[in-house]
């Protein structure tokens, strides 16, 4: 199937501003369903409230808009019911680690097979501009018109203490990249964490001085290194991208059949 096969095209233009991050993003997932050859029917995306969640009413796939920060909750229950099926979970900011942080959290921890993707453009686009818990100090806000002073939270950190199998991270610029690691994050068995940056010009660029998003893909492309890097090394401030964590483990759904086949003998 070619990428085209998996869009709803009748939902195009997409509501997106110009310069967003995120149909560049739909762009790598897409790609690397396809070169997967996965089968629309054996898809479900699941999503929440905000600018990444659109993505599901785009993709000609088995879909789920659900409420604001339940969309792992709701992915949770289709993957127990049907754990043939590949769940795929695109969420930003406040969907993913503020009002749905306990569910990411909680989705790591049991490493059940689902492939969260966290569009973190580090601001709240749809609902007009408010700082996430990803934004970080400093940073300019309908909400924090005098700076920001909050810590952001490291997703790649967090989704590794927390538990998950697979954790990485790339950004919108690094498109090909992206597409790699959403092929392994896809095909590993067990909770999948794919952080990808991405560039918000209408809100967080304006705000805060950023440019346009040419320019914020440039920041993209000279603030971030590969892991292991000769560039990362001579410079670690650099945000590290690639894959972080890679590990078999048990998986909950596949541990859950046994706690059934146990019940069933007794």
């Amino acid at each position: 199937m070619a990428v085209k096969d998996y869009l709803r095209e009748r939902f195009f233009p997409h509501m997106w501003c110009p310069g967003c991050g995120h149909g560049t993003i739909l762009n790598s997932l897409l790609r690397a369903v396809e070169e997967l050859g996965l089968k629309k029917n054996d898809i479900v995306m699941t999503s929440g409230i905000g600018c990444s969640a659109r993505i599901s009413g785009y993709v000609d796939f088995h879909s789920l808009h659900t409420i604001h920060g339940r969309a792992l909750a709701f992915a949770t229950g289709v993957k127990l019911s049907r754990p043939n099926l590949n769940i795929l979970v695109p969420m930003g900011d406040g969907d993913a680690l503020a009002i749905g942080g306990n569910h990411f959290i909680h989705a790591a921890r049991r490493n059940i097979d689902i492939t969260a993707i966290v569009m973190n453009n580090r601001i709240y686009g749809m609902t007009g501009g408010q700082f996430s818990p990803l934004s970080g100090p400093g940073i300019k806000a309908t909400t924090a018109p005098y700076l920001t002073i909050d810590s952001p939270f490291d997703v790649v950190k967090l989704a590794t203490a927390a538990g998950a199998s697979f954790v990485a991270r790339s950004t919108a610029y690094h498109a090909r990249e992206s597409t790699e690691i959403l092929k392994k994050a896809i095909a590993h068995k067990g909770f999948s964490v794919v952080e990808i940056l991405s560039q918000c010009p209408t809100h967080y660029g304006r705000k805060n001085k950023e440019g346009d998003a040419v320019a914020m893909l440039e920041v993209q492309k000279n603030n971030t290194a590969k892991i292991g890097s000769k560039a990362l090394a001579e410079n670690p401030n650099l945000i590290p991208r690639g894959i972080f964590v890679q590990e078999e483990r048990p998986e909950y759904c596949s541990e859950y059949d046994k706690i059934i086949q146990h019940a069933q003998q007794r």
